[in-house]
């Protein structure tokens, strides 16, 4: 990234105005933030010094969603050209380069709580936490409809922030051994929870801006049922030809049953970042 001049908004600066008005906006139902330079509202950013192209990008892409007010529900996916996000045998590290995993950085610390099923938790074993930017933990969550995630799971033994461990109402399951893991038990239908079950239960402990992470089906899911407001894509310049698709939803007979979101595009490093828009498709 090229040094940025004197007097310039800088892409830190910027960065950090959007963590604190992401405080700003849980005590706001229309919500303005006045920071240095920078003034930001629900429907866009001004700034009283010139900004640097770095700064712009992140503020046009992420202002709106810091200064969202109201329940939001966001999910992000890493995919190829061709719309995998993993080979067959499930190797996926790394499809996006270095600035699209600080993106998910990004969107972590912004969000409320962080989502992920039960079949990403086991074979990713992830964290969930912000580390490669600075910024607030979200709380983690497990969709575990079955109760099937073995207690060895870091997200169920490491305590860097809280973890929501979902369960079905009949999972033979033991109390979770530590401390900052609380279960939680959610009716379960034919193909697990009802996602707006789970965003209205996570709501319902204040958990209001949501991050569905992974993996595709869990994503799909969410989609598919018509509860999400954005979707992340960042698709990387690699044709894989075969794995795992990002999105696996009904088949659809015509072109003119499929969705058209609002879309916006954006450089994340030698990625391209599609911000989808559901509320207008």
């Amino acid at each position: 990234m090229p040094p940025t001049p004197p007097d310039t908004l800088d892409h830190e600066t910027a960065w950090q105005v959007l963590c604190r008005a992401r405080e700003t906006v849980t005590r706001s139902a229309a919500p303005v933030h006045r920071d240095g330079p920078l003034h930001l509202t629900a429907s866009g950013w001004t700034s009283d010094i010139p900004s640097s192209e770095a700064a712009r990008e992140m503020l046009d892409n992420l202002a709106p969603l810091a200064m969202h007010p109201g329940r939001l529900t966001l999910a992000q996916l890493g995919q190829s050209l061709d719309g995998r996000i993993a080979t067959e045998s499930g190797h996926s590290h790394y499809i996006n380069g270095p600035e699209s995993l600080m993106h998910l950085h990004r969107l972590r610390a912004l969000v409320d709580a962080v989502v992920v099923g039960a079949g990403t938790a086991c074979e990713d074993d992830p964290l969930l936490t912000v580390r490669h930017v600075s910024g607030r933990q979200p709380v983690r969550v497990i969709l575990d409809p079955r109760g099937r995630v073995p207690a060895t799971l870091r997200l169920l033994r490491e305590a860097q922030a809280p973890c929501l461990h979902m369960v079905g109402e009949q999972a033979d399951i033991a109390p979770p051994a530590a401390a900052h893991v609380t279960r939680l038990r959610l009716p379960l239908g034919s193909e697990g929870f009802a996602p707006a079950a789970v965003l209205d239960a996570l709501a319902a402990r204040g958990l209001r801006r949501v991050l569905i992470e992974g993996g595709g089906i869990t994503v799909s899911r969410f989609l598919e049922a018509g509860v999400l407001d954005r979707l992340h894509l960042l698709v990387a310049p690699l044709l894989i030809g075969s794995g795992r698709p990002g999105l696996a939803m009904s088949p659809i007979a015509t072109l003119e049953q499929a969705r058209r979101p609002a879309a916006r595009t954006f450089r994340c490093g030698d990625d391209t970042l599609f911000d989808l828009d559901l509320t207008r498709s």
